[in-house]
């Protein structure tokens, strides 16, 4: 069994980006004590939430890569010897912007990045306004603790982003993530998004035969005046038959390690063997926005 020891930070932020970084490197220090080996850190981790509102004041959140957090997260990493997925804002250009997951390697250097391809413009989440979409297409980045397959949330629901990590050799798929309830819909309205949003992961862990990690945030952010989020948590890690390994709570911070066995999914891929029985040569219309 080749068992990876992954930990994940479900935090709970403020306006406040120097003591959110603070907090998360301490999270960090605390689980490379405690034994991990790959840790994920949510969406957007350094601040607020701030696609809740248009303001283009939020720019200046931005940073290059490599840039002061890629500094910052990449001496942790050397000092620790450990893998951290981080997500940040980043400035590629004057007036160019990207929502951008990098993965660190143990000895501090920037093992490679993914841009999110999937963009939203949902009322909280006025992401288009921000982010352009990514140009490095669906690469899982090679690490020292395997090939991780990293998306970022929106990317979460689409299946074709999940597969084409998987066919190019993807050990694990890593979700950061920022997601919450609307507080127009119904109490059971909004479970029901928070379960589906789950489903749906577990169901590219099924597809795949690959783990899953997803890491949310939790709690309320406000994005003054207009708009205030309460994020549902519920950062989880499952198996690659979809089995829940760990759920964390909808509306608590935690500290999470989890252990998983990489080499299940070889096994699990010769019980159910989905990429064998693909039929590639009919699948050419996929590529299409709409089959009339």
């Amino acid at each position: 069994m080749k068992e990876l020891k992954i930990g994940f930070l479900q935090q709970h932020n403020t306006a406040d980006v120097v003591s959110n970084i603070e907090r998360l490197c301490d999270g960090i220090r605390d689980l490379a004590r405690r034994g991990a080996e790959l840790i994920v850190l949510q969406e957007l981790h350094n601040s607020l939430y701030f696609c809740q509102v248009e303001n283009v004041d939020n720019f200046d959140l931005a940073e290059p890569i490599p840039g002061p957090s890629t500094e910052i997260y990449g001496r942790l990493a050397k000092e620790l010897g450990v893998v951290i997925v981080a997500s940040l804002f980043e400035r590629r250009a004057p007036g160019l912007y990207h929502n951008t997951a990098v993965v660190i390697e143990k000895d501090g250097t920037i093992a490679g990045k993914y841009r999110k391809m999937h963009i939203p413009d949902d009322p909280g989440y006025y992401e288009k306004f921000y982010f352009t979409p990514g140009d490095l297409g669906f690469h899982p980045i090679q690490t020292s603790v395997g090939r991780l397959g990293v998306l970022v949330c929106w990317d979460q629901w689409y299946p074709e982003a999940a597969r084409l990590m998987a066919l190019q050799g993807a050990e694990i798929l890593i979700y950061p993530t920022a997601i919450g309830y609307d507080s127009n819909d119904t109490p059971d309205e909004q479970q029901r998004q928070r379960r589906a949003w789950q489903t749906v992961m577990r169901g590219h862990a099924v597809a795949n035969g690959l783990p899953v990690v997803a890491v949310n945030r939790v709690g309320w952010e406000d994005c003054p005046p207009t708009s205030k989020i309460q994020f549902w948590g519920t950062s989880f890690v499952c198996g690659p038959q979809g089995e829940i390994l760990y759920e964390a709570s909808a509306d608590e911070e935690e500290s999470i390690i989890v252990n998983i066995d990489m080499h299940r999914s070889e096994q699990v891929r010769r019980w159910w063997p989905f990429l064998r029985d693909r039929r590639i040569e009919n699948y050419g219309e996929i590529t299409k926005r709409y089959i009339d």
